[in-house]
């Protein structure tokens, strides 16, 4: 065999076997792909679930009852017609009408991502509404940043007017409101809202609040417990804080697996027990002073029996036993003195 001496003969034999050999190595990988052994394992990524933070049962276990916050409390008999009358207003400046929007549609912490639970309460005394909710979110710097915006509404709407939908003007306040230090993080407001014609009228008295509504939340790790509390009679400060305080124990021992801390309620009425001892008869029985006498002799005929108990507590003075024997001395002794002078006489 003639092997070409050109400067292509060695350079194009040596290019077509590297050639040759790539084609095999390809060929053998592609079968070794799609022909591998039947008892080779499946390589597949591990599963990453993460367990959720916040179960639906815990959150329901979290909530308070209406027996922690006293005997006024009871279940909600449903919404209080004042919302859509005065939160649904509206108001020029942006961070207000947030605030309102979201008092309204009870998000102000933004819509949760886990499990969340929700209870209703109303008060008998000012008529007032306490709606309580247990939630999780996505992080807590979701939460945190929520909270801090809330921190810098009574600055930003520490007042300003909304109208109605009947063209009504408003004006509200926001102030803010004191909380117990629990939790990792917490903010609490308080809203009033008056009519402002009212207030415009001129002699002074300025109007009084037609709303009063606190607003209260709590971050624990990445969930919350908020709550708004009032109505047209007012918002009793000491239930806020209280609801506060209890829930936010309750959602710490449910998370760390202890038993719900509830504190007892003590009841409203004392049971009765009678304040006077029986009464006893003041009298006694009555029984004869004297037996019958012998008109002869002036002397009983039988003697008085009495019982022991009568005999010693109507016993004789001796003064009275002495003077009843003189006398019945005398007697005798003026009656034998008689019958002696007859005796004479006869």
């Amino acid at each position: 065999m003639k092997v070409p001496t050109g400067p292509s003969g060695p350079y194009r034999l040596l290019a077509r076997a590297l050639t040759a050999g790539v084609l095999v190595s390809a060929s053998a990988c592609s079968l070794h792909g799609v022909m591998r052994p039947a008892d080779a394992p499946s390589v597949e990524p591990p599963a990453t679930s993460a367990a959720p933070s916040l179960t639906d049962a815990q959150a329901s276990a979290a909530l308070i009852t209406q027996g922690e916050l006293g005997g006024r409390w009871s279940a909600t008999q449903g919404g209080a017609t004042w919302r859509d009358g005065l939160l649904k207003t509206r108001t020029d400046a942006p961070d207000c009408q947030r605030l309102l929007d979201g008092l309204y549609a009870e998000d102000l912490l933004g819509e949760p991502t886990g499990a969340r639970a929700v209870v209703g309460l109303d008060e008998s005394g000012n008529a007032a509404q306490l709606r309580y909710q247990v939630a999780a979110y996505a992080a807590p710097s979701d939460v945190d940043a929520k909270l801090a915006w809330l921190r810098t509404l009574p600055s930003k709407c520490a007042q300003f007017t909304s109208t109605d939908v009947r063209g009504g003007r408003l004006n509200v306040t926001v102030v803010p409101s004191v909380l117990p230090g629990v939790g990792d993080a917490r903010e609490g407001l308080r809203l009033t809202m008056s009519d402002a014609s009212a207030a415009n009228a001129g002699d002074g008295s300025g109007a009084a609040p037609m709303l009063t509504l606190d607003f209260a939340a709590v971050r624990v790790g990445d969930r919350a417990v908020s709550l708004t509390n009032g109505g047209l009679g007012g918002a009793a400060q000491d239930s806020t804080q209280q609801a506060v305080q209890i829930g936010t124990q309750r959602l710490q021992d449910v998370l760390a697996g202890r038993p719900p801390t509830t504190a007892p309620v003590e009841p409203t009425t004392m049971p009765v027990h009678p304040t006077t001892a029986p009464v006893k008869p003041t009298t006694r029985p009555v029984h004869p002073t004297t037996a019958p006498v012998n008109p002869l002799t002036g002397r009983p005929t039988e003697p008085l029996t009495e019982s022991p108990a009568d005999t010693d507590n109507t016993t004789a003075d001796p003064a009275d036993t002495a003077d009843t024997a003189d006398t019945a001395d005398t007697a005798d002794t003026a009656g034998t003195a008689d019958t002696a002078d007859t005796a004479q006489e006869g």
